[in-house]
């Protein structure tokens, strides 16, 4: 049996200060309609704008996560997405009077109390799952950070940090299943080291931080000149301890590993942003934000291939994302002008590769050239020009409803004929895209020979 999806069974408030602006804002978690996701609503602006908590709305990683739609923008919001998660929710609107969800205590457990004391409800759809069929790797050398995914029948985290300080070297956990969240993860709170501190409060960030939102790490080294800058920057009146573990004001640890189980709560409310829970064991080294971020655009652009693939087409071999079935319902397009005989690659708003079979059966190879058969150029730049339209017709929801027009064709360059018999291979590349409106560049080859290129200007329309 199928799980439902689930929002929430009431409303239930909270008002804190946020960590970076210190302004006073107030979050009301509400219950939401069928899959509707998880939506922010900045009630404090004209028209209360709608700001959906997904990939495509991040605007900003550089200090926790950042999203925003028309100028309207909601930051710090991983935690409390931690929590949404971690409770096993998949719809709720969080109503939110500011530009910043308040740190609370720096975890994700005073968020969870809330949504513990309205409790679920199950909804009238099932629930859909990102299920990998294959181990998928991203690394990013600059950043030290190492993520693995293997296919699992539950979400699974595997998390390791080694900072090479004192009071933090190697730290590691393991989050089994979801059940874990509340009483072994959720409490965790965030930590900065104390340079750190010093530098972000010097350039006018972090206005709502203090020793009760956060842990904060000295240096082995630490002068009392610096404590004492420390202590005037935030106000205290006498000298702060720093206990054994370096922890500044010898905050007692609610965990021996509090620091690695909070990067599990960061690593959960950026995944949130896919739109929809993981069955897969994900194991981290030394990731944040930033990483989490771009790992969650990667999945995005994958769970997009895996969705239009179950819309377009029952069954497909691993050779073909598309095949020409699924190609009739998308492009409008017909014999024998229909020049596009399956997609091998794609990747939404990024890439796709299409493939045409040029054979001896084609009807252009009887006026054009009959004893000399040459596939004329301006239909391979009409093949590449449908392939690209493939891509651009499938940000939309119901592709068959709406028509790619080409506005400009430029810097066209035809380099070999095209012969019965040969195999074309059209790849394109987006140079820009917007909704409606995508430039793309195209590549034609018949092996490992470029035959033909252009740029592309396209623009799409209803039907």
């Amino acid at each position: 049996m199928k799980e439902k999806k689930k929002t929430i069974n009431g409303s239930a408030s909270y008002t804190g200060v946020g960590l970076h602006t210190g302004e006073i804002s107030t979050v009301t978690f509400k219950p939401s309609k069928e899959n509707e996701g998880i939506v922010f609503v900045r009630t404090d602006l004209p028209n209360k704008p709608r700001i959906p908590a997904d990939i495509d709305h991040v605007v900003d990683i550089s200090r926790g996560t950042t999203i925003g739609i028309n100028g309207a923008t909601v930051s710090t919001i991983e935690h409390l997405l931690a929590a949404i998660k971690g409770f096993d929710i998949d719809n709720i609107i969080i109503e939110i009077n500011g530009p910043e969800v308040p740190v609370a205590d720096g975890s994700a457990i005073v968020y969870y109390n809330l949504l513990k004391e309205v409790g679920a409800v199950e909804q009238e759809y099932d629930r859909e799952y990102f299920e990998l069929e294959d181990p998928i790797s991203f690394s990013a050398p600059e950043e030290n950070v190492d993520v693995v995914i293997v296919p699992s029948n539950e979400l699974k985290i595997t998390f390791m940090v080694d900072y090479r300080h004192k009071y933090l070297s190697t730290q590691y956990t393991w989050f089994p299943s979801i059940e874990y969240f509340e009483k072994e993860f959720a409490p965790a709170r965030t930590f900065c080291f104390l340079n750190e501190i010093i530098a972000l409060k010097s350039a006018g960030l972090i206005k709502g931080g203090a020793l009760d939102n956060a842990i904060v790490i000295a240096d082995p080294d630490v002068t009392r000149t610096e404590m004492e800058k420390f202590e005037e920057m935030f106000g205290y009146d006498s000298p702060i301890p720093i206990g054994e573990n370096g922890i500044v004001n010898d905050t007692p640890l609610r965990f021996y590993n509090e620091f690695v189980r909070h990067k599990v709560v960061d690593l959960l409310g950026d995944i949130a942003l896919l739109g929809v829970p993981i069955k897969g064991h994900i194991l981290a080294a030394r990731s944040g934000h930033k990483t989490n971020v771009e790992l969650v655009k990667k999945l995005r652009q994958i769970y997009k291939k895996q969705e239009l693939q179950k819309i377009y087409q029952k069954k497909t071999s691993s050779e073909v994302v598309f095949d020409i079935n699924a190609i009739l319902k998308i492009l409008p397009h017909r014999y024998p002008f229909l020049l596009v005989d399956k997609i091998t690659d794609f990747v939404a708003g990024e890439s796709i590769v299409g493939i045409k079979n040029v054979t001896m059966n084609e009807p252009f190879f009887q006026g054009h050239f009959p004893d000399h058969p040459v596939m004329p150029g301006v239909l391979i730049v009409e093949a590449m020009a449908q392939t690209g339209g493939i891509m651009l017709l499938n940000t939309y929801d119901d592709p068959e409803n709406y028509v790619a027009y080409f506005a400009s064709i430029d810097n066209v360059k035809f380099r070999k004929p095209v012969l019965p018999g040969d195999t074309l291979r059209f790849e394109l590349k987006v140079i820009s895209m917007k909704r409606s409106l995508a430039k793309m560049h195209g590549d034609a080859y018949v092996g490992d020979t470029k035959v033909c290129e252009g740029d592309f200007l396209a623009k799409v329309m209803d039907k």
